[in-house]
């Protein structure tokens, strides 16, 4: 079995890492300031991450810019791989991320207004470098819708429908965020994650709802994710990455210690 990866999220407004409950909570000034990018990089770079995923939350064309320039400034002193996402809409969107140094790019409201950005980001940069974030909530008792726009419009789509359209379209990962679960710290959506997994042939990064060590291990073991992505849970001081990885050790799931 492949190691299973633990990736610290970074939600990045104005150039800082801030923290909300839930979603669509920026505009509201529910966001609490976390701290400068590139130091709390350089924190879990020597945590022993083994990626980190940036998110420009309220992205606009100035938000690109200072994306850009965190991106840059991280790349110079980590050395793991970077994914960047938010207000990523055109192929030029990713060419510039990654130029920074970004490893891969993450799009989301982007691939559902246009999906062929999927497959021409795939073309020209490979399948590797291109991540389909879904924000997924709980419609009924057995389906799950994808919502954009940071989870504030419905699409009518169908999650384990879209993430079947995004692989083939050239998607190299998927990276699934419960809407429901996001920011409570009660414990990720096991049931859509397995799902999703097991409908998929590439990588599943578990999003939303990590509050204990056992959460992660569950939707790592349960749910079948490849990976597991938190934020609060690092941002706070809870839990450090070596303190999960041990956690997942001790559970018998392979890691890179």
């Amino acid at each position: 079995m492949l190691a299973k990866r633990v990736i610290p999220c970074l939600d990045v407004h104005d150039g800082q890492v801030t923290r909300g409950v839930q979603f669509g909570k920026a505009e509201a000034g529910e966001l609490r300031n976390v701290g400068d990018p590139v130091d709390l990089a350089l924190r879990y770079n020597e945590q022993g991450a083994d990626e980190m995923v940036f998110f420009d939350i309220t992205a606009s064309a100035h938000g690109r810019r200072t994306m850009s320039d965190v991106i840059e400034r991280v790349a110079d002193k980590c050395f793991m791989p970077l994914t960047v996402g938010g207000g990523i809409r055109s192929v030029d969107d990713m060419q510039g991320m990654l130029r920074a140094g970004a490893d891969k790019v993450s799009i989301n409201s982007a691939a559902l207004a246009t999906p062929d950005l999927i497959r021409a980001g795939a073309e020209r940069f490979g399948s590797q470098c291109i991540v389909v974030a879904i924000d997924a909530k709980r419609v009924g008792r057995d389906r799950w819708d994808v919502f954009s726009h940071g989870g504030r419009k419905a699409t009518g789509l169908e999650a384990l429908d879209w993430a079947r359209r995004a692989v083939e379209l050239g998607a190299g990962e998927i990276v699934l965020n419960s809407i429901d679960a996001d920011g409570t710290k009660a414990g990720f959506d096991v049931e859509i994650t397995r799902r999703v997994s097991e409908s998929v042939g590439v990588p599943v990064v578990a999003s939303g709802g990590a509050g204990k060590l056992a959460h992660l291990a569950e939707v790592l073991l349960a749910g079948r994710a490849d990976a597991v992505l938190a934020a609060s849970i690092f941002h706070f001081g809870e839990y450090t990455v070596q303190d999960v990885k041990e956690f997942l050790a001790q559970q018998n799931i392979p890691v890179r210690l």
